[in-house]
């Protein structure tokens, strides 16, 4: 079989599969924290693993089509993510009254940088995409 493809069938089936778009998107956590681990340098695994899957992305070796339905079905269960933290919260009494309110104005001001950061990544990228066809179309 030749590498083309090999590689249309790759891409149709990572397209067809919400699981492996979910284990995808797992792998490229790993390599990042691999990474991280690694050359020691002090940024998340996590964020290694994001520009990591950005530059698939970005180089066209992964279609974003490709990674649709995996990034919805982590989405769509994200409350499950969170649900143990807020047990725990009810299990101290302390985290209600002062202490609480500090801590929740920590995790506050964290979330709003983060969901700025973010922002400015996904911005970044897409005027990278957008730069990139620009350059396909002109040539």
């Amino acid at each position: 079989m030749s590498r083309r493809k090999t590689a249309i069938l790759f891409h149709r089936s990572l397209q067809n599969s919400r699981v492996a778009q979910v284990v995808l998107l797992a792998l490229m956590w790993l390599f990042g924290e691999a990474v991280a681990r690694t050359t020691g340098i002090p940024v998340p695994g996590a964020v290694i693993g994001l520009f990591g899957m950005l530059a698939l992305l970005a180089s066209g070796v992964i279609r974003l089509s490709s990674m649709r339905r995996g990034a919805h079905v982590l989405l769509a269960d994200m409350l499950l993510f969170f649900v143990p933290a807020v047990l725990a919260v009810l299990e101290h009494g302390e985290f209600i009254g002062l202490i609480g309110l500090k801590i929740l104005a920590v995790i506050l001001v964290g979330t709003i940088t983060v969901m700025c950061m973010t922002a400015l990544a996904v911005d970044a990228g897409y005027r990278m995409m957008l730069a990139m066809e620009h350059r396909r179309a002109g040539a």
